[in-house]
């Protein structure tokens, strides 16, 4: 999904901002297993940069700076980690079922040429299901690759929610061994999306048509694939930094002749530093 800023109602922006540090630490953290023995809960500080396509198949990057606090609960059923909060229905050392949110920043039609004159794409949130399945070893409760199947409904906080459609995220995750203390993973997806989301970043309306912008009806399908690393590292037992890169690409996509895609290959790139300063004595559930 893209991730660049939009205008909001000030009502909103308190949600936005915390589903918004969501999304960018979800594309930070691609690693399969999590660390054994980590508290139930810890609060903290965390800051990200990163340069994004506006929408895949944009030729504008946006980039963006937050600074925001973080909230992580490791329970039984509620959890808020690894860029997902939600409920988790199932759990056995093979298969996890949760309920979860999600969300992606949106982009102003005056910040891409392509899009100068049309709508915003707004501020979206995801809300659905997602199986995990564990596919390696699963003799010792833990795996280094996993497939992850979210489906989920697409929401438009700057249009009083407004229904945006379905996406569909299939990903594999595996494992990388990193030396000197480097946590890292990669993630193989393909993103799909219903008519009405893939509408949303190309369709183009009789009244926006353009000489170089023709009228288009977007279709339902594949929206793109992906292909993204990220790694993090303990500077000391609080403070701790991230990175991720990930390339985008909308080559064989359902709308690959949109006049709006106007670059097949989009590369995202972040960084960030997150400083915990409070965590419970209890260790939370795995």
């Amino acid at each position: 999904m893209p991730h660049s800023i939009t205008r909001f109602k000030v009502s909103t922006s308190i949600l936005m901002a915390a589903l918004s540090a969501v999304a960018l630490t979800a594309a930070a953290q691609t690693t399969v297993s999590t660390e054994p023995g980590q508290p139930l809960w810890e609060v903290g500080i965390g800051a990200v940069a990163a340069s994004q396509p506006a929408y895949p198949g944009a030729a504008t990057n946006t980039t963006r700076v937050i600074a925001l606090p973080f909230f992580i609960y490791r329970g039984d059923v509620v959890r808020a980690e690894q860029g997902n909060v939600g409920l988790r229905a199932l759990k056995t050392p093979r298969y996890e079922l949760d309920v979860g949110f999600s969300a992606s920043l949106g982009s102003s039609a005056n910040d891409v040429p392509e899009r100068i004159g049309m709508a915003d794409i707004g501020t979206l949130v995801e809300f659905g299901p997602r199986l995990k399945i564990n596919l390696g070893d699963v003799s010792q409760g833990r795996s280094g690759v996993r497939l992850d199947l979210p489906l989920r409904g697409v929401f438009d906080l700057s249009n009083s929610f407004a229904n945006r459609g379905i996406s569909f995220e299939p990903q594999l995750s595996f494992d990388v061994p990193l030396p000197d203390g480097w946590r890292g993973g990669v993630g193989l997806s393909a993103i799909f999306g219903t008519q009405r989301l893939n509408e949303t970043f190309y369709t183009v309306t009789a009244a926006e048509a353009l000489a170089n912008r023709p009228a288009y009806t977007a279709q339902a399908g594949l929206l793109s694939t992906r292909v993204s690393f990220g790694a993090s590292k303990k500077l000391t037992p609080d403070l701790r930094v991230l990175g991720f890169v990930r390339l985008d690409s909308v080559a064989g996509a359902a709308n690959s002749d949109s006049s709006l895609i106007t670059r097949t290959t989009g590369a995202s790139v972040g960084v960030g530093l997150a400083y915990t300063f409070g965590r419970s004595s209890r260790t939370g559930a795995e």
